[in-house]
């Protein structure tokens, strides 16, 4: 198994992608904190997950709050022993186009998508330098290396997100903790599901392989990222959006 006894902590983990990723990795071995806003969401995946025998707890966490932070991470090191790997999912949207767009707008994405992946990455990155060693895996978006219509607020925070990841890695590659983030494409979850099949129709048009994405697909990718196969990789912006061209 790839991640043979490795605690790996989801955010957003309830749902979607980050539910996926959470039982990707619970296949090969880890052991797993789903962490989320949403307890219903929590206790349904930590449920499905522990009928197929995975270790799993689940944690309800505001990430824009460093105290709730902090004791997600003390919580995972009480249950398991350390912190091998963050996978820092948890995001929003509110889209506007910038003269329509409110400040509210613009702060919650901020908050969430920006200063939630900030405290979730510090505090994680303590304790894996004591451990001399971890993996940070990152949510950005190609919206984060193109932009988009309509998304100046979460454009932003995923440049923020590049940004932070290729400052980590020159800053905690001396603890052996490696950062990278995963760039998706246009995947198709819960919220696409609900989107017009005409717009779904145009999202895949804009793939080079006329294809929307899976979770399944960026999981694969944060498993990849994760194992020991990546052991020389960091700092990377790893796009999986199926060539789409913005």
């Amino acid at each position: 198994m790839r991640l043979q006894n490795k605690v790996a902590i989801i955010t957003g983990g309830g749902r979607g992608i980050g539910e996926v990723t959470a039982k990707t990795f619970a296949k090969e071995g880890a052991k797993i904190v789903v962490a989320d806003l949403n307890e219903a969401d929590i206790e349904k995946t930590v449920s499905e997950m522990k009928e197929t025998g995975a270790d799993v707890i689940g944690a309800v966490v505001n990430v824009t709050d460093r105290k709730q932070v902090d004791d997600l991470i003390k919580q995972t090191v009480d249950a398991f022993g350390r912190v091998d790997i963050v996978v820092n999912n948890a995001g929003i949207t509110m889209d506007a186009q910038l003269l329509k767009m409110s400040e509210d707008q613009w702060d919650k994405v901020i908050d969430v998508n920006l200063k939630g992946v900030f405290n979730v990455g510090q505090a994680a990155a303590h304790v894996m330098k004591e451990q001399q060693g971890g993996v940070i895996l990152n949510a950005s978006s190609v919206v984060g290396v193109y932009g988009n219509f309509g998304q100046t607020n979460y454009a932003a925070t995923k440049w923020g997100v590049n940004g932070m990841t290729k400052t980590w890695s020159k800053e905690l590659g001396r603890f052996g903790i490696r950062v990278n983030s995963i760039a998706p494409g246009f995947i198709l979850t819960p919220m696409t599901e609900k989107m017009p099949e005409k717009v779904l129709d145009y999202m895949k048009e804009k793939s080079s392989l006329k294809l929307l994405g899976t979770p399944e697909d960026i999981a694969n990718g944060y498993l990849f990222l994760a194992s020991d196969e990546a052991r020389f990789i960091t700092g990377e912006i790893l796009s999986i959006d199926g060539g789409v061209v913005l």
